[in-house]
């Protein structure tokens, strides 16, 4: 039987024609959203969505494309695009009854988190990333052989076909070299959930390589006519990120300073699966943004 999120419901909620999302939700009170990255499902949020279940409403999907939601082809970049992945956010919460809520996104989930900030300034009302940049940024700092740690984006950048069948063909050691390369504590994710991880990833290899291309086109297209634009996210901001800065030579607390006005920018130790090595402290920071 698959891992769940003990104690929380499970449903599948239709967001767009053809789409549908699984989603697990539990607890009582304002509404909090969850957004998982990669190579993961919403799985990944089990220890801290149960912690905020005590005092909120907490809404944890698989993102479009990923774990048990609906996988649409890329008949164009806009399927996959963060924007209408953000649109799909912003549904689910209003078929379960909530019109504005709170959002917290880790790496994938965090771009379209960010992307939903700037596009829903009045549904959302509180936002955190976890361990990412805002796509235009992210391309911006990877350069020569730094950015070789951004291997994986440099490939699913390319053209429909080759990317998926070079990760088709050795799907379990592609997305099982993330799970342990960024796992600082390997032992902070299960066999059960490992698996679990793995199974959904290689199930999903076409409509991965899909969000991740749309990323290396679409998705800086509409962060461009952001930052051209002058907007900012409007609401409080929480960013959690590993020191990237250091090691690929930007200052990320700069960068999302010019996103965000209401920023609360943290360096923390507990590597890039701090959701599930360090619940507790993600927990802290996402109350402490919650009581702003």
């Amino acid at each position: 039987m698959a891992p769940v999120i003990e104690g929380f419901e499970y449903e599948r909620v239709r967001v767009a024609p053809e789409v549908s999302l699984n989603v697990a939700v539990g607890g009582s009170g304002p509404p909090l959203v969850l957004l998982h990255g990669f190579p993961q499902t919403h799985l990944m949020w089990r220890h801290v969505a149960a912690d905020l279940a005590a005092d909120h409403t907490v809404i944890c999907p698989d993102l479009r494309g990923y774990g048990d939601s609906d996988k649409p082809e890329a008949t164009g970049p806009e399927v996959y695009s963060k924007r209408t992945m953000g649109a799909d956010v912003v549904e689910l919460a209003r078929a379960l009854g909530h019109e504005r809520f709170a959002l917290a996104g880790h790496d994938r989930g965090a771009l379209v988190a960010v992307r939903t900030g700037l596009d829903h300034p009045d549904v959302v009302t509180h936002l955190a990333s976890l361990d990412v940049l805002p796509t235009l940024d992210m391309w911006e700092a990877l350069s020569g052989v730094r950015g070789a740690v951004g291997f994986h984006l440099y490939l699913m950048a390319q053209p429909p076909g080759l990317p998926e069948r070079m990760i088709s063909a050795s799907a379990e050691e592609f997305f099982g070299y993330f799970l342990d390369a960024w796992a600082t504590e390997p032992g902070a994710i299960p066999g059960e959930v490992r698996r679990a991880y793995l199974d959904a990833s290689a199930g999903a290899v076409d409509s991965i390589v899909a969000d991740y291309r749309a990323s290396a086109g679409i998705d800086v297209e509409h962060d461009a006519a952001d930052r051209a634009a002058e907007r900012r996210l409007r609401m409080p901001v929480t960013v959690l990120q590993q020191d990237w800065g250091a090691a690929l030579g930007y200052d990320a607390a700069a960068l999302w300073g010019a996103w965000a006005s209401d920023l609360q920018h943290a360096t923390v130790s507990s590597g890039h699966f701090m959701a599930e090595q360090d619940p507790a402290g993600v927990v802290a920071h996402l109350r402490g943004l919650l009581a702003r």
